[in-house]
């Protein structure tokens, strides 16, 4: 035992120091500065595959994504071939300083750097007929230009350009290894993108000092969707949905309604401000953004409606009373129709009867009256026909609707103080009682508020369903990333 142990031993002595001596010999003449085919008119040819372990964080802000992997590079120098006993040697790192490598980088790389815990994570393997495996463990962080229109329904293409920094494509040639030279860890997945394919192409480019190989691979990636809609999307629709419930709130309710409004845009405020906290200042506007801004617009347009519904239709509500010069006002104005010659008065109120009558509202259109000045342009006031309550309510429901509507909505949009003294008067008639003695209520649901509880459901919807087809049925084709030759010099 002891016998075969010794032998064992001694044959180990023996291989090593034919080792040594085979390192001494090949080194004794050789010159790592020339290339391995220096002399014989032909380029290096320079194999290479990658290993990824890990790829992420892909970070839109910066721009650029990281990635481990393990980096191999084969070549051939004849000058280190050797016979012996030993098919390959496998070397330490202190070798690469002796002989020749090659001077690869990162044309889009940022902050690469090699593994050094707890020694340099690099690996040279040398065979008996001079071929090279050089490996290295690498942590890469390149530059991945992102087209972020359709954010976060997009697409990306992530680079990786590699090639000689120093050696035009006369002295070395690039190429991959075989049609699995980038592989990927089984298993390996990552948390925003799903990754869709990752061609790889050999290329020559064109710089200042000449003509360059250089290999290329592209990691083509589809964002996941699923987090915008759940932090973003749904939460901006119910939003949206919960402005509307203004509209089924009486009118007369303002600060409960324009509360409800405020909150929500200052809800939706807060919700875009986060979801642009890590997105970078583009000068486009994003997908995202643009559903932000038709959220804000519909909260928005919620609260101008209720606006108009205040403005044109809560008059006398109840809400805001009418002082004793106003009603004296009222009471002063007459008026002569032009066309019948006939003497028009106001009706008003008793007041001494309803000293706290308070103004009446009545829905936005105008009632198309014969002493109307949009019907008599002589006239110079708004009058109503002097006759009793019950008249006036009849005459006011069989001719409001003669008036076509967009007609009306012009109306509305002038703001005429002339046209609210006119809603004024008609509601101080209305708000009287019928000549059975009921009283006549007309502050009931506006007009515009029954509108707006189907327009702008119907209209949200329909704008949503555009909005979806649209980023989803539109995709950005990918483009292979040209390295930046331009910049070299």
């Amino acid at each position: 035992m002891e016998n075969s142990i010794g032998v064992r031993k001694r044959r180990n002595d023996v291989v090593s120091r034919n080792i040594s001596m085979v390192l001494e010999n090949l080194l004794k003449q050789y010159e790592s500065s020339q290339l391995p085919t220096h002399g014989r008119g032909k380029p290096t040819l320079i194999k290479t595959n990658i290993l990824i372990r890990s790829m992420g964080p892909i970070s839109e802000l910066d721009m650029e994504y990281s990635m481990d992997c393990y980096f191999r590079q084969y070549w051939r120098d004849e000058r280190l071939s050797f016979r012996g006993p030993i098919q390959s040697l496998s070397l330490s790192i202190k070798m690469l300083e002796r002989i020749w490598r090659p001077d690869t980088f990162f044309y889009n790389g940022k902050n690469s750097y090699v593994h050094t815990i707890t020694v340099p994570n690099k690996l040279l393997r040398i065979s008996q007929d001079g071929d090279i495996l050089y490996s290295m463990r690498l942590t890469i962080k390149a530059k991945c230009p992102m087209k972020l229109h359709t954010f976060p329904m997009d697409r990306q293409s992530c680079p990786l350009i590699m090639g000689s920094y120093a050696y035009s494509s006369k002295d070395i040639i690039y190429q991959w290894m075989d049609d699995g030279s980038v592989t990927f860890v089984p298993g390996m997945t990552l948390s925003q993108f799903d990754l869709i394919s990752f061609p790889y192409r050999n290329q020559t480019i064109r710089r200042r000092e000449g003509d360059f190989s250089v290999l290329q691979v592209s990691f083509n990636l589809q964002r996941h969707t699923g987090y915008f809609l759940i932090q973003v999307y749904v939460p901006c629709i119910l939003i949206v949905v919960l402005s509307w419930v203004s509209f089924w709130i009486h009118r007369e309710a303002t600060s409960d309604r324009v509360g409800l409004g405020i909150t929500t845009v200052l809800t939706l405020s807060t919700i875009s401000l986060d979801s642009r906290r890590d997105l970078p200042k583009v000068r486009y506007a994003t997908a995202l953004d643009w559903f932000l801004l038709m959220s804000f617009f519909y909260c928005i347009a919620t609260l101008l409606e209720f606006a108009g519904v205040h403005y044109f239709t809560k008059v006398g509500s109840g809400e805001i009373p009418m002082d004793e010069e106003e009603w004296e006002e009222l009471e002063k104005e007459e008026i002569v129709g032009a066309d019948s010659g006939e003497t028009f008065e106001e009706v008003t109120p008793p007041i001494s009867t309803q000293p706290t009558r308070r103004k009446s509202s009545l829905v936005c259109p105008i009632v198309n009256d014969p002493s109307s000045p949009y019907n008599n342009r002589r006239a110079s006031s708004y009058q109503i026909p002097k006759c009793n309550v019950r008249n006036t309510v009849e005459k006011m429901t069989q001719t409001e609707f003669k008036i076509p509507k967009w007609q009306q909505f012009v109306y509305c949009l002038k703001g005429d103080d002339n046209f609210r003294k006119q809603r004024q008067r008609e509601a101080a008639a209305l708000n009287g009682s019928d000549s059975s003695g009921a009283p006549l209520h007309v502050n009931s649901v506006s007009l515009i508020d029954r509108t707006a509880r189907v327009f702008f459901p119907v209209s949200f919807t329909f704008v949503n369903i555009c909005y979806w087809m649209t980023y989803f049925m539109y995709q950005d084709d990918f483009e292979w990333e040209n390295a930046p030759s331009n910049t070299l010099n």
